[in-house]
């Protein structure tokens, strides 16, 4: 049984309860933990197809990167810890990660090439919450894939419709391109991707 916490608890106190071989994910939002719902069957599959496509480029072009199966995310603040859809990881950078070898846990933005989430029911978590996370890092971007179109209209437009949104850093701040239908993704990770929104969405 999972004892249930009351109170604010750090990054660290949250390490320490995270039950081992749990059978659903946790993250950490402001000191609380949340449980994170299980992920319907097409948003698995888009996971899964935006990792295999990702994975291919990475031999294709015989990148430095690895996409780990497990990861824990630390923002700079200590109440937040964040496990992504998919991450990115720069393998020459993680020697300098304290904590991946022993706890595949990330600190620093530089370590990362690029982070995934594909929303679900809580969009709030990943237009408000993550953007300004992963921003505060130096993540240098960041995916929002909106395949069912639920996000608020201030971030993607009236009516609304599937939507990828792709954060790029520039200047330390976050700028975002759109894509839909069948716009090619455009990412700075992988520049040569020939992917549209609408294969990820539909995948």
């Amino acid at each position: 049984m999972i004892q249930t916490l009351t109170k604010p608890i750090s990054f660290d106190e949250f390490v320490a309860w995270y039950p081992e071989n749990a059978a659903c994910k946790y993250e950490l939002h402001n000191g609380r933990i949340v449980e994170m719902p299980l992920g319907t069957g097409a948003h698995s599959n888009i996971t899964g197809f935006i990792t295999g496509e990702l994975h291919l480029e990475i031999r294709r072009l015989k990148l430095d990167y690895s996409i780990p199966g497990d990861c824990l995310l630390k923002p700079l603040e200590d109440e937040s810890g964040y496990q992504p859809d998919v991450i990115v990881l720069d393998r020459e950078q993680l020697s300098n990660e304290p904590r991946w070898q022993k706890e595949s846990i990330i600190t620093l933005g530089s370590s990362v090439r690029l982070v995934v989430e594909v929303v679900s029911t809580n969009w709030q978590n990943d237009y408000l919450r993550k953007a300004g996370d992963y921003e505060l890092m130096g993540i240098p971007e960041y995916w929002i894939v909106d395949y069912l179109g639920l996000g608020g209209r201030r971030f993607i437009g009236h009516p609304k419709s599937p939507t990828l949104s792709v954060y790029y850093m520039v200047d330390g701040e976050y700028e975002v391109k759109q894509f839909q239908g069948d716009d090619r993704v455009e990412s700075l990770a992988f520049s040569e991707l020939q992917l549209t929104a609408a294969q990820i969405f539909q995948s």
